[in-house]
This record gives C-alpha cells, structure tokens and sequence, in this order.
C-alpha cells in the first residue's frame, strides 16, 4: 500500500510548509508528495519556500512532483516576455516576493517555474493546479486552462474516470471534496490554514483523510 500526499496552494507560508511536510513524514516512511503550485506571492517567505521545494525530498524513500501554479507563469512572463511590465505579477502579490529575494528573482528560478510540469496523472487521479478543459481530450490539455480555471463550489464531473485535486480557487477554512473533484486550497496565506489531501495509491476516488495546519 502506498500513498499520495498533494499539499495546496503555499503563497510564501514557510512555516506553515515545514510543519506539513513532518506531518507528512510521520504517516508513512516513503511515499509521493504532489505539490499543486502556487508557491510563491503574496507571504513573507517565497525564498524560503522556493529553496525547500527545489532542493527535492528531505528523506530517502520519497518523490516529489512539483507542479506550476499560476503565480509561477505571472512571475516567468514578467521576468521573459517582452511587452509585459509585469504589474500583473506585481499587484498579485509579486511584490512580497520580490521583497523575499532581495529586490531580483534569480534565472536559476525564473527557468525553474518556467519548467514545470502543469498536470500529473495516475491511475486514479488528476493533479493540477486550477482545472481542466473537459471538451479537450486528457492528453491534449492547454497550460492555460490548467493554471487558470476556475470552478463554481458545487461543480462536479466524471473528469474521465479519474478523480480530479486541484488548488487555486481558496475554499476558507478546510479543504473540500465535491462530488469526483477535491479543492486543496484552504487560503493559508489569507489567515486560514495549509492543506493536504492524502490517497490511497490502491483505491479510486477522493482522500481517505485531509492533513491541515493552521495559519
């Protein structure tokens, strides 16, 4: 029997991070942690974040998939693409972020965000940070859509047979399963809490249980 730990939406909440991982790491002695995205902005402590998350698993046994949220894509396009003043980025939150490197993000981060994977897929599930485009088959989904989406709270599909976990759209309080799709995003950054939604790598469908840790 193995495990799938997804933690939501970060946004800079160092503490609140490190506090999840050793919940994390006293469950089980290896398993896989899907980060949803959205690691930086907004918090105090983007850098810090960013640095833990790159350096990879903190034990052996584990693997990490870390995947792209939508304020990575603000950071990259403001930093790369030109006509972009990246004041986007800035009134989102790009400024405390800004502020956490010490006036200038790095390339080496910039080309890590740029990276990222935007969707994971297993056997029973659907990782991603915002949505999916259901009139578009699984294997040809837009980055866009799969950053940006959003959902109204009491919306729920087939999601091709799988169960969709995604961040993005703050659910205060508590993590939230409706119907086949489970929203991690509990707004820590926003004063509520850090949430992690744990699968049973062997059964189909949503958490066996929620992992939370207080603002």
């Amino acid at each position: 029997m193995g495990y799938t730990f997804a933690i939501g939406d970060i946004h800079g909440c160092f503490a609140q991070l490190e506090e999840m991982l050793g919940q994390i790491e006293a469950q089980a002695p290896s398993g896989h942690v899907v980060f949803i995205g959205d690691y930086i902005d907004r918090g105090p402590e983007s850098k810090k974040v960013v640095d833990l998350v790159m350096a990879g698993p903190r034990r052996p046994g584990w693997r990490w998939t870390m995947l792209k949220g939508n304020h990575e894509d603000m950071l990259v396009r403001a930093y790369r693409h030109r006509g972009d003043d990246g004041s986007l980025w800035i009134d989102n939150g790009g400024r405390e972020t800004l502020e956490s490197f010490g006036g200038s993000v790095p390339e080496e981060v910039i080309r890590w965000c740029a990276e990222l994977p935007v969707i994971h897929v297993d056997e029973h599930r659907i990782f991603v940070h915002a949505g999916v485009d259901e009139a578009l088959p699984l294997e040809r989904q837009h980055e866009r859509e799969l950053i940006w989406k959003r959902y109204s709270s009491d919306y729920s599909s087939d999601f091709w047979g799988r169960h969709l976990c995604h961040g993005h759209t703050p659910f205060p309080g508590n993590p939230a399963t409706i119907g086949n799709r489970t929203n991690i995003d509990s707004g820590c950054v926003f004063g509520d809490s850090l949430s992690c939604a744990v699968f049973d790598d062997d059964e189909p469908g949503a958490p066996v249980r929620f992992l939370r840790v207080p603002a």
